[in-house]
Protein backbone atom coordinates (compact mmCIF):
# COMPACT_ATOMS: atom_id res chain seq x y z
CA UNK A 1 0.00 0.00 0.00
CA UNK A 2 1.41 3.47 -0.82
CA UNK A 3 0.86 6.38 1.25
CA UNK A 4 -0.26 9.69 -0.44
CA UNK A 5 0.76 13.27 0.62
CA UNK A 6 -2.50 15.10 1.15
CA UNK A 7 -2.76 19.00 -0.60
CA UNK A 8 -5.08 20.28 1.48
CA UNK A 9 -3.76 22.83 3.58
CA UNK A 10 -4.23 22.90 7.26
CA UNK A 11 -7.16 25.60 7.61
CA UNK A 12 -5.01 27.14 10.37
CA UNK A 13 -2.91 28.35 7.66
CA UNK A 14 -4.75 28.36 4.45
CA UNK A 15 -4.67 31.79 3.01
CA UNK A 16 -7.87 31.65 1.01
CA UNK A 17 -11.01 33.54 2.69
CA UNK A 18 -14.26 31.82 3.19
CA UNK A 19 -16.73 32.31 -0.26
CA UNK A 20 -18.03 35.79 0.23
CA UNK A 21 -21.15 34.31 1.42
CA UNK A 22 -20.25 32.40 4.22
CA UNK A 23 -17.97 34.59 5.71
CA UNK A 24 -18.41 35.91 9.39
CA UNK A 25 -19.29 39.20 10.97
CA UNK A 26 -15.49 39.85 11.84
CA UNK A 27 -14.33 38.26 8.41
CA UNK A 28 -16.68 40.51 6.24
CA UNK A 29 -15.61 43.54 8.58
CA UNK A 30 -12.10 42.78 8.09
CA UNK A 31 -12.80 42.52 4.32
CA UNK A 32 -15.41 43.99 2.85
CA UNK A 33 -16.48 47.28 0.93
CA UNK A 34 -19.04 50.22 2.36
CA UNK A 35 -20.47 52.48 -0.18
CA UNK A 36 -21.14 55.47 2.38
CA UNK A 37 -23.62 58.21 1.62
CA UNK A 38 -21.22 61.58 2.17
CA UNK A 39 -23.00 64.30 4.44
CA UNK A 40 -21.57 67.65 3.57
CA UNK A 41 -19.05 68.89 6.62
CA UNK A 42 -17.00 66.31 7.29
CA UNK A 43 -13.66 65.62 5.12
CA UNK A 44 -13.71 62.19 3.57
CA UNK A 45 -10.33 61.79 5.93
CA UNK A 46 -12.76 61.98 8.85
CA UNK A 47 -15.60 60.08 7.35
CA UNK A 48 -12.94 57.63 7.02
CA UNK A 49 -11.46 57.66 10.14
CA UNK A 50 -15.10 57.25 11.56
CA UNK A 51 -16.01 53.97 10.00
CA UNK A 52 -12.53 52.58 11.59
CA UNK A 53 -13.60 53.00 14.71
CA UNK A 54 -16.89 52.03 14.78
CA UNK A 55 -15.60 48.79 12.97
CA UNK A 56 -12.88 48.38 15.40
CA UNK A 57 -15.10 49.01 18.38
CA UNK A 58 -17.54 46.20 16.90
CA UNK A 59 -14.60 43.63 16.16
CA UNK A 60 -13.40 43.86 19.91
CA UNK A 61 -16.11 42.91 21.15
CA UNK A 62 -17.32 40.11 18.31
CA UNK A 63 -13.84 38.80 18.00
CA UNK A 64 -11.94 39.76 21.08
CA UNK A 65 -8.68 37.99 19.85
CA UNK A 66 -8.80 38.84 16.74
CA UNK A 67 -6.73 41.66 15.04
CA UNK A 68 -8.23 44.88 14.15
CA UNK A 69 -8.20 46.85 11.59
CA UNK A 70 -5.24 48.75 10.07
CA UNK A 71 -7.57 51.51 7.98
CA UNK A 72 -10.21 51.98 5.69
CA UNK A 73 -9.60 53.34 1.82
CA UNK A 74 -12.18 55.58 -0.22
CA UNK A 75 -13.15 56.22 -3.31
CA UNK A 76 -11.27 59.45 -4.10
CA UNK A 77 -11.63 62.56 -2.13
CA UNK A 78 -14.69 64.70 -1.77
CA UNK A 79 -14.20 68.19 -0.42
CA UNK A 80 -15.86 68.70 3.21
CA UNK A 81 -18.93 70.61 0.79
CA UNK A 82 -19.57 67.77 -1.46
CA UNK A 83 -21.95 65.17 -0.65
CA UNK A 84 -22.82 61.64 -1.88
CA UNK A 85 -20.89 58.13 -3.38
CA UNK A 86 -17.85 57.68 -1.12
CA UNK A 87 -17.21 53.37 -1.22
CA UNK A 88 -14.74 52.93 1.41
CA UNK A 89 -13.02 49.65 1.71
CA UNK A 90 -12.21 48.19 5.24
CA UNK A 91 -8.90 46.44 6.71
CA UNK A 92 -7.48 44.18 3.83
CA UNK A 93 -9.25 45.31 1.55
CA UNK A 94 -7.74 48.72 1.08
CA UNK A 95 -5.40 46.21 -1.39
CA UNK A 96 -7.89 46.77 -3.55
CA UNK A 97 -7.72 50.94 -3.66
CA UNK A 98 -6.80 51.12 -7.15
CA UNK A 99 -9.64 49.66 -8.36
CA UNK A 100 -11.50 53.26 -8.02
CA UNK A 101 -8.88 55.09 -10.57
CA UNK A 102 -10.25 52.19 -13.43
CA UNK A 103 -13.55 53.18 -13.71
CA UNK A 104 -15.68 56.38 -14.00
CA UNK A 105 -17.27 58.43 -11.89
CA UNK A 106 -21.17 60.57 -12.21
CA UNK A 107 -22.02 63.34 -10.60
CA UNK A 108 -24.58 66.16 -10.01
CA UNK A 109 -23.38 69.69 -10.00
CA UNK A 110 -25.22 73.35 -10.04
CA UNK A 111 -23.46 75.71 -12.33
CA UNK A 112 -23.67 78.91 -10.97
CA UNK A 113 -23.38 81.19 -14.34
CA UNK A 114 -22.39 85.00 -14.03
CA UNK A 115 -24.87 85.90 -16.12
CA UNK A 116 -27.99 84.89 -17.97
CA UNK A 117 -27.03 82.08 -19.95
CA UNK A 118 -26.46 82.11 -23.69
CA UNK A 119 -29.24 80.77 -26.22
CA UNK A 120 -26.71 78.36 -27.24
CA UNK A 121 -26.07 77.58 -23.86
CA UNK A 122 -26.68 73.62 -24.05
CA UNK A 123 -24.87 73.62 -27.27
CA UNK A 124 -21.79 75.51 -25.67
CA UNK A 125 -22.11 72.72 -22.89
CA UNK A 126 -22.35 69.85 -25.54
CA UNK A 127 -18.55 70.80 -26.42
CA UNK A 128 -17.40 69.43 -23.39
CA UNK A 129 -18.61 65.73 -23.94
CA UNK A 130 -15.49 64.61 -25.42
CA UNK A 131 -11.43 64.54 -24.16
CA UNK A 132 -10.54 67.64 -22.59
CA UNK A 133 -7.35 69.35 -20.99
CA UNK A 134 -7.09 70.03 -17.47
CA UNK A 135 -4.12 70.90 -15.10
CA UNK A 136 -4.71 70.52 -10.79
CA UNK A 137 -5.80 73.19 -9.02
CA UNK A 138 -3.38 74.82 -7.10
CA UNK A 139 -4.34 73.17 -3.65
CA UNK A 140 -4.72 69.76 -5.27
CA UNK A 141 -2.50 67.27 -3.48
CA UNK A 142 -1.14 66.08 -7.05
CA UNK A 143 1.53 67.61 -9.86
CA UNK A 144 -0.07 70.55 -11.52
CA UNK A 145 0.84 69.28 -14.83
CA UNK A 146 -1.28 69.72 -17.88
CA UNK A 147 -3.05 66.14 -18.65
CA UNK A 148 -6.26 65.01 -20.50
CA UNK A 149 -9.32 63.34 -19.24
CA UNK A 150 -12.57 62.18 -20.56
CA UNK A 151 -16.19 63.11 -20.10
CA UNK A 152 -18.36 60.37 -21.38
CA UNK A 153 -21.69 62.44 -21.04
CA UNK A 154 -22.53 65.67 -19.91
CA UNK A 155 -26.20 66.68 -19.87
CA UNK A 156 -27.91 69.92 -19.09
CA UNK A 157 -30.69 68.66 -17.14
CA UNK A 158 -32.60 72.11 -15.69
CA UNK A 159 -32.15 75.75 -16.49
CA UNK A 160 -33.45 77.93 -14.01
CA UNK A 161 -32.40 82.01 -13.98
CA UNK A 162 -28.68 81.78 -13.65
CA UNK A 163 -27.95 78.39 -12.43
CA UNK A 164 -27.98 74.68 -14.26
CA UNK A 165 -27.90 71.38 -12.88
CA UNK A 166 -25.50 69.52 -14.96
CA UNK A 167 -25.20 65.55 -14.98
CA UNK A 168 -21.47 64.16 -15.44
CA UNK A 169 -19.90 60.80 -16.05
CA UNK A 170 -16.51 61.35 -16.34
CA UNK A 171 -13.39 59.38 -16.02
CA UNK A 172 -11.75 58.85 -12.77
CA UNK A 173 -9.70 62.22 -11.97
CA UNK A 174 -11.14 64.54 -13.48
CA UNK A 175 -11.69 68.13 -11.24
CA UNK A 176 -15.36 69.15 -11.41
CA UNK A 177 -14.77 72.65 -10.06
CA UNK A 178 -12.43 72.96 -13.12
CA UNK A 179 -14.72 72.01 -15.39
CA UNK A 180 -17.58 74.27 -13.80
CA UNK A 181 -14.90 77.06 -14.38
CA UNK A 182 -14.36 76.08 -17.72
CA UNK A 183 -17.85 75.85 -19.54
CA UNK A 184 -18.13 79.58 -17.72
CA UNK A 185 -15.30 80.71 -19.93
CA UNK A 186 -16.78 78.80 -23.04
CA UNK A 187 -20.46 80.69 -22.36
CA UNK A 188 -18.76 83.98 -22.19
CA UNK A 189 -20.64 84.73 -19.18
CA UNK A 190 -18.26 83.48 -16.73
CA UNK A 191 -19.41 80.48 -13.86
CA UNK A 192 -18.46 78.61 -10.86
CA UNK A 193 -19.40 75.48 -8.82
CA UNK A 194 -22.34 75.68 -6.53
CA UNK A 195 -23.52 72.83 -4.54
CA UNK A 196 -21.87 68.95 -6.39
CA UNK A 197 -23.15 65.54 -5.13
CA UNK A 198 -21.18 62.20 -6.52
CA UNK A 199 -24.03 59.79 -7.86
CA UNK A 200 -21.64 57.10 -8.74
CA UNK A 201 -18.23 55.88 -8.17
CA UNK A 202 -17.70 52.19 -10.48
CA UNK A 203 -19.20 49.77 -9.65
CA UNK A 204 -21.50 51.44 -7.15
CA UNK A 205 -24.34 54.10 -7.47
CA UNK A 206 -26.46 55.72 -4.98
CA UNK A 207 -28.79 53.47 -5.21
CA UNK A 208 -27.55 51.42 -2.98
CA UNK A 209 -26.15 54.24 -0.24
CA UNK A 210 -26.22 54.13 3.45
CA UNK A 211 -25.59 56.54 5.94
CA UNK A 212 -22.57 55.94 8.63
CA UNK A 213 -25.47 56.19 11.29
CA UNK A 214 -26.51 52.68 9.31
CA UNK A 215 -23.00 51.38 9.60
CA UNK A 216 -23.01 52.53 13.52
CA UNK A 217 -26.50 50.94 13.88
CA UNK A 218 -25.53 47.70 12.14
CA UNK A 219 -22.23 46.86 13.92
CA UNK A 220 -24.26 48.08 17.15
CA UNK A 221 -27.14 45.03 16.25
CA UNK A 222 -24.53 42.65 15.50
CA UNK A 223 -22.91 42.70 18.89
CA UNK A 224 -26.75 41.68 19.98
CA UNK A 225 -26.79 38.58 17.83
CA UNK A 226 -28.96 40.52 14.66
CA UNK A 227 -26.46 40.89 11.45
CA UNK A 228 -29.48 41.82 8.96
CA UNK A 229 -28.41 45.06 8.38
CA UNK A 230 -24.70 44.64 9.08
CA UNK A 231 -24.71 42.70 5.99
CA UNK A 232 -26.89 44.93 3.94
CA UNK A 233 -24.54 47.89 4.61
CA UNK A 234 -21.04 45.93 4.80
CA UNK A 235 -20.43 44.14 1.63
CA UNK A 236 -17.79 41.62 0.62
CA UNK A 237 -14.91 43.96 -0.93
CA UNK A 238 -15.40 41.22 -4.54
CA UNK A 239 -18.50 43.75 -4.90
CA UNK A 240 -15.59 46.57 -5.33
CA UNK A 241 -14.44 44.34 -8.23
CA UNK A 242 -17.21 43.08 -10.57
CA UNK A 243 -16.71 46.05 -12.77
CA UNK A 244 -13.33 44.37 -13.75
CA UNK A 245 -12.24 41.67 -16.03
CA UNK A 246 -11.79 39.07 -14.30
CA UNK A 247 -9.78 35.80 -14.44
CA UNK A 248 -10.65 32.36 -12.87
CA UNK A 249 -7.64 30.56 -10.98
CA UNK A 250 -7.27 27.17 -9.15
CA UNK A 251 -7.53 27.19 -5.75
CA UNK A 252 -3.72 25.86 -5.63
CA UNK A 253 -2.48 28.54 -8.11
CA UNK A 254 -4.42 30.77 -5.94
CA UNK A 255 -2.57 30.10 -2.67
CA UNK A 256 0.77 30.31 -4.75
CA UNK A 257 -0.11 33.54 -5.80
CA UNK A 258 -0.61 34.57 -2.10
CA UNK A 259 3.32 33.98 -1.91
CA UNK A 260 4.22 36.39 -4.47
CA UNK A 261 4.02 34.04 -8.03
CA UNK A 262 2.26 35.48 -10.71
CA UNK A 263 -0.97 33.85 -12.21
CA UNK A 264 0.60 31.38 -14.81
CA UNK A 265 -0.98 29.49 -17.78
CA UNK A 266 -1.78 25.29 -16.13
CA UNK A 267 -3.88 27.35 -13.31
CA UNK A 268 -5.88 29.57 -15.00
CA UNK A 269 -9.52 27.80 -15.03
CA UNK A 270 -11.54 30.55 -17.17
CA UNK A 271 -11.41 34.31 -18.38
CA UNK A 272 -14.63 36.11 -18.92
CA UNK A 273 -14.92 38.32 -22.67
CA UNK A 274 -13.92 41.55 -21.27
CA UNK A 275 -10.41 39.63 -20.23
CA UNK A 276 -10.22 38.02 -23.19
CA UNK A 277 -10.84 40.99 -25.32
CA UNK A 278 -7.53 42.57 -23.87
CA UNK A 279 -4.36 42.41 -25.96
CA UNK A 280 -1.90 41.41 -24.03
CA UNK A 281 0.80 42.61 -26.01
CA UNK A 282 -0.20 46.18 -25.63
CA UNK A 283 1.44 48.82 -23.88
CA UNK A 284 1.07 48.53 -19.64
CA UNK A 285 -1.22 52.02 -19.94
CA UNK A 286 -3.31 50.42 -22.41
CA UNK A 287 -4.34 46.85 -20.46
CA UNK A 288 -7.01 47.35 -18.00
CA UNK A 289 -6.43 46.19 -14.87
CA UNK A 290 -7.91 42.36 -14.14
CA UNK A 291 -9.15 40.76 -11.05
CA UNK A 292 -8.32 37.08 -10.85
CA UNK A 293 -11.11 34.99 -8.39
CA UNK A 294 -11.09 31.30 -7.23
CA UNK A 295 -14.35 29.35 -8.63
CA UNK A 296 -16.16 30.04 -5.12
CA UNK A 297 -15.39 34.01 -5.78
CA UNK A 298 -12.77 34.77 -3.56
CA UNK A 299 -10.68 38.04 -4.34
CA UNK A 300 -7.08 36.39 -5.01
CA UNK A 301 -5.51 39.46 -6.79
CA UNK A 302 -5.34 42.48 -9.02
CA UNK A 303 -3.18 42.71 -12.28
CA UNK A 304 -2.28 43.00 -15.79
CA UNK A 305 -2.93 40.70 -18.42
CA UNK A 306 0.09 39.83 -19.85
CA UNK A 307 -0.38 36.08 -21.45
CA UNK A 308 -2.96 34.05 -23.35
CA UNK A 309 -5.68 32.54 -20.64
CA UNK A 310 -5.80 29.42 -23.24
CA UNK A 311 -2.12 29.25 -23.01
CA UNK A 312 -0.40 25.75 -22.26
CA UNK A 313 2.82 27.82 -20.26
CA UNK A 314 4.09 31.13 -19.59
CA UNK A 315 2.81 33.84 -17.23
CA UNK A 316 -0.74 34.70 -18.29
CA UNK A 317 -1.38 37.58 -14.99
CA UNK A 318 1.55 39.62 -13.50
CA UNK A 319 0.63 41.35 -10.20
CA UNK A 320 0.03 44.55 -8.93
CA UNK A 321 -1.92 43.37 -5.69
CA UNK A 322 -1.96 40.37 -3.66
CA UNK A 323 -5.45 40.32 -2.17
CA UNK A 324 -5.07 37.21 0.23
Amino acid sequence: MTDTADDTPDPADDPLRAPPGERTVPELLRFGVVNVDKPAGPSSHQLSAWVRDAINDALAALDPEGEPIDGVAHAGTLDPKVTGCLPTLTGDATRAAQVFLEGTKEYVAVLELHGSPPSDFREVVGEFDAQIYQKPPRKSAVTRRLRTRTIHDLDVLEVRDRQALLRIRCESGTYVRKLCHDVGLATGVGAHMGHLRRTATDPFDDGDLHALQDLVDGLAWAREGDESLLREVVRPAEDALVHLPSVTVAPSAARNVATGAPVYAPGVIDADADARSIDPSAGSDDRPLVACHTPDGVAVCLGRLVGDPDAESGVVVSLERVLL
